[in-house]
């Protein structure tokens, strides 16, 4: 996947070319088609970032591309073969993200699965995939970060979703995930402000050529959804990568426990199913079977 940013994309942006300079950032799912793009901004501003991933190669190819967009080169590491349901992976990676630049300031816990499912052909086993990735991996990558953080007195970023705040069909099992995650950052906040660590969740609504937007589309055009849209348009990773770059900034100091909804107003009017046929799409689907 080519760059989304490139760097004279900076004349897009209101923020210091320099505005993380000396800073790293620790991000899961450092590949994937939103937390790629949180990275190249971060790195534009003048971070040091590691990116995490199961996929070695897809991995590694995404640092060595958005390692093109850094001040200097290097300051990019792609370490794979990480599964964020394994706390010592984890531990693994950031002793060498240390190693290579020396401390983490910033943690994004990106790292996710998800697949279009309703509850009659939702084995247990799939569900608790989900939330082992969604969830415990996001528990476990600000675990294994703790001690860095402590020391920088850091910030961290748990992407979300907005899935939740309404009945969403075919996406319980994420769904129940993320409303995790809401609660964990909002206690996680509470438990770190004294060691002056900030936790925050971004929930990014319908962002357009996403992987997440491809399974839920049902075949549907992303210009389609923009009239479930407030702001009459399909969202973007830039304006993820704005609002991440907001939290990690010096203008967020006073910032910790919130949900930063980014979905131009759209989870006010409901479910993203809602412009979908109910229930007869679910009926379709609805297959009772044994198999658990």
């Amino acid at each position: 996947m080519p760059n989304t940013l490139n760097k004279s994309s900076l004349e897009e942006f209101v923020w210091k070319p320099d505005l993380f300079k000396d800073k790293v950032a620790f991000i899961t799912g450092g590949a994937g088609s939103i937390c790629r793009v949180q990275a190249e901004l971060l790195v534009l501003l003048g971070a040091k970032a590691a990116l995490i991933g199961r996929n070695a190669e897809k991995t590694e190819k995404a640092a060595l591309e958005v390692d093109q967009l850094s001040h200097e080169p290097g300051s990019v590491l792609g370490i794979g073969n990480v599964d964020v349901r394994n706390v010592q992976q984890l531990k693994a990676a950031i002793d060498k993200t240390v190693e290579r630049f020396g401390r983490i300031d910033y943690v994004i816990a990106g790292a996710a699965g998800n697949f279009i499912a309703d509850m009659t052909n939702l084995s247990a086993k799939a569900f608790k995939a989900v939330v082992d990735i969604d969830l415990l991996g996001s528990y476990n990558t600000v675990k294994a970060a703790l001690p860095e953080l402590v020391k920088s007195k850091g910030s961290v970023i748990f992407v979300s979703a907005t899935l939740h705040y309404t009945g969403t069909p075919f996406q319980i099992h994420v769904s129940a995930a993320k409303a995790g995650v809401d609660a964990l950052a909002r206690a996680l906040a509470v438990e770190l402000g004294p060691l002056g660590i900030r936790v925050n969740c971004i929930a990014p609504g319908i962002i357009g050529n996403s992987e997440g937007l491809s399974r839920l589309s049902f075949g549907t055009k992303p210009e389609e959804y923009t009239k479930r849209v407030p702001l009459q348009r399909v969202g973007s990773t830039k304006d993820i990568a704005n609002a991440t770059v907001y939290l990690f900034s010096q203008a967020a100091d006073y910032v910790t426990g919130t949900i930063e909804v980014v979905d131009g107003g759209a989870w006010n009017l409901g479910t993203v199913m809602g412009s979908l046929p109910y229930p007869d799409l679910l009926l379709s689907h609805q297959k009772i079977n044994s198999k658990l």
